[in-house]
């Protein structure tokens, strides 16, 4: 599958390279960088050092804490330097991306220990807009990155921010360094990506923004599905899901996960909850399995793994899924992970699931 995110991390260091370069001659070390409490140098460092790291992470498959290695520059490293080290651990940064699989994940603290080439591919391209933009503002110059890479990364990365005017001026906002109309001031932020849980075969892959978009429109998003590809329920969920992270109301964990086998990658169907857990500790999932995966208890395994995650977590009591009453496939389906038949009304079967 097609590696996205290295052509990003490409353009974001070029852009960087372009706006910072027209400007080497003056004293970054005497200039503070925006808000930060770094010097416009010590932030163009830090761009280059989260750079490569990131491309250590992915490349070596690091499971735990950050690899021992940095980047220091000599006293004698002109800005000019510091600029072309950031072209090369940019390039380093790509080319792990386009190289690494699909499935591999990595370590990154935020905020479930882990992340895949394309959330490494996100942050490496905000950690190079954001600090461009702080060095930017720290010299007295104008900068405005193309608002194709803020999206790519507010999808990505940010799904709990509500979209805003636009993608630049939100990534800004969500980030403490900017204001949005009707929105309080950031003071405190962190970026998220994706959860992924796993079972005895599958993969329980939390769907980004993103995701969600291009399986609404009838894309993959990102996934190799097996022949029959994504049924309409997918689809259909993915649109909910891009609806809610449009009127800001969308929680990851608590969204859509897309089941993959995990023995070749590829995707089956799809699971998730219909939102976040009501005032009675209850919470509603459905599910949807594509033609060609139906028969081998994929959806069983994955409905006891996503409910028994659900019940672990605070405040939550009660899993519950309705189920046609002609669909005698899905009734057996919720009886076989657990879950028992509470009400009939209106041709549709409530269950409920209590551990």
């Amino acid at each position: 599958m097609h590696a996205v995110g290295a052509q990003q991390v490409e353009e974001a260091v070029a852009d960087c390279v372009a706006a910072l370069g027209a400007v080497t001659d003056r004293d970054w070390k005497g200039a503070g960088a925006g808000r930060l409490e770094w010097d416009c140098r010590k932030a163009a460092e830090h761009i280059a050092d989260d750079l490569v790291a990131y491309a250590g992470r992915l490349a070596g498959r690091a499971a735990s804490a950050r690899l021992p290695f940095t980047i220091a520059f000599g006293e004698d490293t002109g800005n000019t330097g510091v600029l072309r080290s950031v072209e090369a651990t940019g390039a380093l940064l790509a080319a792990a991306i386009r190289t690494t699989p699909r499935a591999v994940r990595a370590f990154h603290p935020y905020p479930f220990g882990h992340a895949n080439r394309e959330g490494f591919a996100a942050m490496g391209v905000a950690e190079v807009l954001l600090h461009t933009h702080d060095i930017a503002e720290g010299l007295g110059i104008s900068h405005e990155p193309p608002a194709e890479l803020a999206s790519f990364v507010l999808t990505r990365i940010f799904p709990r921010v509500k979209p805003g005017p636009t993608p630049w001026r939100t990534l800004l906002w969500a980030t403490g360094r900017g204001e949005l109309p009707g929105r309080d001031p950031v003071t405190a932020w962190r970026w998220s990506n994706n959860p992924v849980l796993r079972s005895e075969r599958l993969a329980l892959e939390g769907v980004t923004p993103a995701v969600a978009a291009d399986l609404s429109l009838s894309g993959h998003g990102g996934f190799d599905w097996v022949d029959s590809g994504p049924f309409e329920g997918t689809r259909e969920g993915a649109g909910m899901l891009l609806k809610q992270y449009e009127e800001g109301i969308f929680h990851p964990e608590w969204g859509m996960y897309v089941l993959v086998r995990r023995e070749d990658d590829r995707a089956v169907g799809a699971m998730g909850f219909h939102g976040v857990p009501d005032p009675e500790g209850s919470v509603e999932i459905g599910y949807d399995l594509s033609v060609d995966a139906r028969g081998n208890g994929y959806a069983t395994e994955a409905l006891r793994t996503l409910s028994g995650w659900a019940l672990e977590q605070d405040g939550v009591r009660t899993v519950t899924a309705v189920v046609d009453e002609e669909n005698v496939a899905s009734q057996k389906v919720v009886t076989r992970a657990g879950f028992t038949e509470v009400t009939r009304q209106e041709g549709q079967i409530s269950y409920a699931f209590r551990g």
